[in-house]
C-alpha cells in the first residue's frame, strides 16, 4: 500500500506567528509530499527489482529507500510535536527522565539546542528513547538519515533544514530552534510517545 502525506492536526495558521501559514503550506505541501513520493518510487523499484531477479540497481535504491523514508518518518513525527500554545516545560515521567539524565530542564535545553544549531548543512535535531539503555538520547541527525544509533525511537524531532525556517528566520537558525522550543514543542505529545517507547 502506497505511502500518504498525513494531514496536519492543526490549521495551517494555527502556529502564527511563531510558525508562518506560507512556510507551512511549502513545507508540510510541497517538501513532505516529495519524500513521501521518493519513498513510494523506491518501494516500487525494489519491487520491480525483485519480480525481474535484477538487482543492480539495488545500491541506489537502498540510498532513496533510506533518504526518502527517513524523511517521511521525521516530518510526520515534527507535525505532530508542535501545537497551537506550545512551549514551557514537560511534567510527569518525561520530566522526570529529563531531570534523572541531564540534572534539569535548563541544561537538557542548552544541549538540545546546541545539538540542533551544530548540524553541519541540513538535518535534525533529535531526542529519542533507547529502550536497550532504558535513557533518552539526544542526536544531531545529518539529512534525515546520517548519523542516527539503531534501536533508539525518536519522540522529538526538530527539523533544521533552511526549508524549514527560513521565509521567517532567513539564515538565523539558533532563532528559530529557540522559538520552537520556547512556542511551539508540544510537550503532550513527546510525553506520549515516550511512555509507547517504553511499552
Amino acid at each position: 500500500m502506497a505511502h500518504e502525506l498525513p494531514p496536519l492536526p492543526y490549521d495551517y495558521n494555527a502556529l502564527e506567528p511563531f510558525y508562518d501559514e506560507e512556510t507551512l503550506h511549502l513545507h508540510h505541501d510541497k517538501h513532505h509530499q516529495a519524500y513521501v513520493n521518493g519513498l513510494n518510487a523506491a518501494e516500487e523499484k525494489v519491487a520491480a527489482m525483485v519480480k525481474a531477479g535484477e538487482f543492480d540497481a539495488a545500491k541506489a535504491t537502498a540510498r532513496e529507500m533510506a533518504f526518502n523514508g527517513s524523511g517521511h518518518v521525521l516530518h510526520s513525527l515534527f507535525w505532530t510535536n508542535m501545537k497551537p500554545g506550545g512551549g514551557g516545560e514537560p511534567t510527569g515521567d518525561l520530566m522526570d527522565e529529563i531531570n534523572k539524565l541531564y540534572g534539569s530542564f535548563a541544561a537538557f535545553k542548552g544541549l538540545f539546542l546546541a545539538t540542533a544549531n551544530a548540524v553541519q548543512g541540513s538535518g535534525w535535531g533529535i531526542l529519542a528513547y533507547s529502550k536497550m539503555n532504558k535513557s533518552l538520547v539526544i542526536l544531531g541527525a545529518e539529512k534525515h538519515e546520517n548519523l542516527g544509533v539503531w534501536g533508539v525511537k525518536p519522540i522529538l524531532a526538530l527539523d533544521v533544514w533552511e526549508h524549514a525556517y527560513y521565509l521567517k528566520y532567513q539564515n538565523k537558525r539558533p532563532d528559530w530552534t529557540k522559538t520552537f522550543m520556547e512556542s511551539l514543542v508540544n510537550w503532550d505529545d513527546v510525553a506520549a510517545r515516550l511512555a509507547k517507547a517504553k511499552g
